[in-house]
């Protein structure tokens, strides 16, 4: 993909998004917080992570507290997010990092330090891209755009990066196409399209809005699943029309079995009277030879 080509998206999204979008300025938190907030604000909407902040803030005494707390609890405090068990993961995580890294939770210092070594040692405590970015665009005064998943996949649609920049996660250009004064603002704006574009990828009114920054985006939108159930729908109909005559051959079978039924009785003429008769006739038999003894016991008497 041309240079050309990204830097015309990237303007584009600059221009456009500035008519549906506000941004909500610089964060003024402590390095601390602008981390468990970008965590919470990766792939969510804004009004949700701010939310969720709130509530780790009222529902906790200080941060130790939130890191020996389970994922699973911290995820019951985000029920509006998009994604609250990843997260829950990445607050923890971060904190439990930095905790385990300094014993406490005073990061002020490094902005007082290299940028280079402040953001070496951010990426130790376990924070993603997107946290970095954060951090480093709002508390460490560096140009870094915030990326993640949902923008990745906005710019992809867009056009702005190929197949192989999204398997990289990367977006090559763009914060040379956005100057260091905008970035705030449009970082702030275009997450939203990203999240509203992930949470509603068929929505008429976002695709309409992709298709105003970039008109050939439409051939990279994403297909609906239930399209493909149609499909096999449609065969599976036609595999049963096929099928049709098999069963109506079972039901023709049908009849042949119940004569099998019927002969059940016939067996169940009462065969046990015969059986009867047989005896009978067994027990003459055993008459009949009783008299032939007593005949030969008479014949030897008759020589003496």
């Amino acid at each position: 993909m041309a240079a050309a080509n990204r830097a015309n998206v990237f303007t584009a999204c600059q221009k456009i998004v500035k008519k549906h979008y506000e941004s909500a300025g610089p964060d003024k938190r402590s390095i601390l917080e602008q981390l468990v907030f970008s965590a919470i604000l990766e792939n969510a909407p804004r009004k949700v992570a701010d939310e969720a902040f709130e509530t780790l803030q009222k529902e906790y005494f200080d941060w130790n507290e939130v890191r020996v707390t389970s994922a699973a609890e911290l995820m019951e405090l985000f029920p509006k997010h998009p994604s609250g068990d990843a997260a829950a993961a990445r607050v923890r995580l971060v904190l439990q990092n930095i905790f385990e890294s300094i014993y406490g939770y005073d990061l002020e210092s490094l902005k007082k330090g290299n940028q280079g070594k402040a953001v070496t040692t951010i990426e130790k405590y376990g924070a993603t891209p997107f946290m970095l970015g954060y951090v480093t665009q709002h508390a460490l005064g560096g140009h870094s755009i915030p990326i993640d998943r949902s923008l990745l996949n906005l710019m992809f649609v867009l056009g702005g990066i190929t197949d192989k920049d999204l398997e990289k996660q990367t977006i090559p250009g763009m914060e040379r196409a956005i100057p260091k004064t905008k970035g705030v603002e449009f970082s702030d704006m275009i997450h939203e399209l990203a999240v509203d574009f992930q949470m509603a990828p068929f929505s008429k009114k976002i695709r309409d809005l992709l298709l105003e920054i970039s008109p050939d985006a439409k051939s990279r939108f994403p297909k609906r699943v239930s399209e493909e159930p149609a499909v096999e729908a449609a065969a599976d109909d036609s595999a049963s029309k096929k099928s049709a005559p098999k069963k109506g051959a079972t039901k023709k079978e049908a009849p042949a079995t119940k004569p099998a039924k019927s002969a059940a009785p016939k067996k169940a003429a009462k065969p046990e009277p015969v059986k009867k008769k047989t005896t009978t006739k067994a027990t003459p038999k055993k008459t009949t030879t009783a008299p032939k003894k007593s005949s030969t016991k008479i014949t030897k008497k008759k020589p003496k």
